[in-house]
């Protein structure tokens, strides 16, 4: 079953169509705030014009307006193609990445940059079991959890900035990299993923009149 991949939880926006275990075709670059003009572009770059049979999308946790770019155009076209479309953890999808680059790891902590100088961050264990949900915290609380497990994601620069000589590995989310996250972690429904509260908020009486 061929597969279009949309990834736009961080600076980075990516995507690909996958079958199985082998990747027909990816795209990906660093755009930071530019994920609404860079990826309907993208997607029409794949070949044909990235039509695929499922669509799976990262539904966060990451950039508020990045999440729901993606998740709004996977929507769309599943729509208009008559497919399904279900959404992955972007800190799953940093895990499986790292589980796949570096096999001696045991267990491993995935950290995404978030808002107000926080980190969501969640810790996986090989082959790929989730040890706790996810979390926004300081870096500094981060850290008083790592308990020595290497971190990886687009937040470590946050906790090398405390602790300089942490076992970190800067590195985005890729789409290319999707069908590595296990099946039961594949599943979610197309929504946001947040991990804390959206900064703007609805005052009452605000709406509707």
């Amino acid at each position: 079953m061929l597969t279009l991949v949309i990834e736009t939880a961080t600076a980075a926006c990516s995507v690909a169509l996958v079958e199985g275990g082998r990747v027909v075709a990816r795209a990906h670059e660093i755009v930071g705030r530019g994920h609404a003009e860079r990826l309907v572009p993208m997607i029409a770059e794949l070949p044909s014009g990235g039509r695929a049979d499922r669509i799976l999308v990262d539904c966060g946790p990451g950039s508020f307006t990045g999440i729901r770019v993606g998740i709004a155009a996977a929507r769309g076209l599943a729509l208009g193609w008559g497919v399904p479309v279900a959404g992955y953890s972007s800190l799953a999808l940093v895990a499986a990445a790292a589980f796949a680059a570096r096999p001696e790891l045991h267990r491993v902590a995935a950290v995404i940059e978030g808002g107000h100088g926080e980190v969501f961050m969640q810790a996986f264990e090989a082959p790929f079991q989730p040890l706790g949900d996810l979390a926004s915290l300081t870096p500094q609380a981060v850290l008083a959890r790592l308990d020595g497990l290497p971190a990886i994601g687009s937040g470590v620069a946050r906790l090398l900035a405390v602790e300089p000589g942490l076992d970190a590995t800067d590195a985005l989310p890729d789409a290319g990299e999707a069908w590595r996250v296990p099946p039961e972690l594949a599943g979610l429904p197309p929504r946001p993923l947040y991990g804390r509260a959206p900064d703007a908020k609805v005052v009452p009486g605000s709406v509707g009149g």
